[in-house]
């Protein structure tokens, strides 16, 4: 039997405190193997989050199926509020994982890593700069990577075909680069043309690498707020993080992007004394300053310009006018041949 009225009927909610969500999948079913030292890994990419992010962050982590241990350490991180949100699961999927955490919100801005990123100080601020001036920056990545440039970016070098802001510059931080190489397993995953220069789009103020990597990115909430895809088949690969997270961006006009400098790493499933002396320089000054961010309206992108950009990824895929367009922005003849 119901007795009076309940006062929460037809009440809006609250605006919430928090506008950037963090979401990481955690998948660890033992510390065996592959998994051996993935429960330590995880340790530090969540530690170098909760000491490099504002206050005004909300982590939302979803328990994916992991063992016991991990469980128990999930939930006393939620227990001492070092996490808002603690998703408890079956083993259903990276993405699926990531569905769930999207749910029931509706945040500006929401960051998507896997659980082996070590985070840097200053990547939340260097990620909101580029949002706030390249108004059309649907997708931002942490990591710089000089082989993204033409991985669903074909509106970005559409647009900028002939514009002198686009252009090859140097490589900040090779090493870094070679970091990310050897964390994947394949130490020749760059070459020396790639080590050299990466395709920028920016002014002498401030430049933003073209392409973003999937494994940590930061998207504009719209970019996934009428979302039409909410299941996958896959565990993890296939195509459903390319469908979802690669060509979201991509399909509404936006951007895709990444921070000329490297402010968070890949660590892999392979603990190096490297991680944990990182992050311990992250922890010698927590973040506590919150930033603020103004995003622009965005609207659909154009059929013309769809249109174009459609034309544009084909012929990058033919080698005599990829040589040339690289040509044209700033390689020399053999680095484009390579490239």
């Amino acid at each position: 039997m119901r007795v009076g009225f309940n006062p929460n009927k037809d009440k809006e909610l609250q605006q919430s405190d928090y506008f950037h969500q963090v979401i990481i999948p955690v998948y660890i079913p033992n510390q065996e193997g592959y998994f051996k030292d993935s429960f330590q890994i995880l340790q530090i990419c969540l530690e170098s989050l909760f000491t490099t992010c504002h206050s005004t962050t909300y982590f939302s982590i979803v328990n994916n199926g992991s063992c016991e241990e991990v469980a128990k350490y999930l939930m006393r991180l939620k227990q001492e509020r070092k996490i808002q949100e603690l998703i408890e699961t079956t083993a259903i999927g990276k993405l699926n994982a990531i569905f769930k955490a999207l749910s029931g919100h509706q945040f500006p801005l929401i960051t998507i890593s896997d659980a082996d990123v070590l985070f840097i100080k200053g990547w939340q601020k260097a990620t909101y700069d580029i949002f706030e001036n390249f108004p059309k920056a649907g997708a931002v990545s942490p990591i710089p990577s000089a082989k993204s440039y033409n991985v669903f970016t074909s509106n970005i070098l559409t647009e900028n075909f002939f514009s002198d802001r686009l252009k090859f510059t140097a490589v900040k931080d090779p090493q870094s680069l070679l970091m990310f190489a050897k964390s994947i397993g394949n130490e020749k995953f760059y070459n020396n043309s790639h080590l050299t220069k990466y395709l920028t789009i920016g002014t002498q103020e401030l430049k933003a690498v073209v392409g973003a990597s999937h494994f940590v990115c930061t998207y504009r909430g719209e970019v996934f707020w009428d979302r039409s895809l909410n299941f996958s088949k896959f565990s993890l690969g296939g195509d459903s993080e390319k469908i979802f997270l690669d060509k979201s961006a991509l399909q509404r006009g936006l951007w895709r992007l990444a921070t000329e400098e490297n402010l968070a790493y890949h660590m892999g499933n392979t603990k190096e004394s490297w991680m944990e002396e990182m992050s311990s320089k992250q922890c010698l000054e927590v973040t506590k300053q919150s930033f603020s961010i103004k995003l622009e309206k965005i609207g659909n992108p154009y059929f013309f310009s769809q249109t174009l950009s459609f034309v544009i990824s084909k012929l990058l895929t033919k080698s005599k006018f990829k040589i040339n367009f690289l040509r044209y922005k700033g390689l020399d003849i053999e680095s484009s041949k390579n490239y």
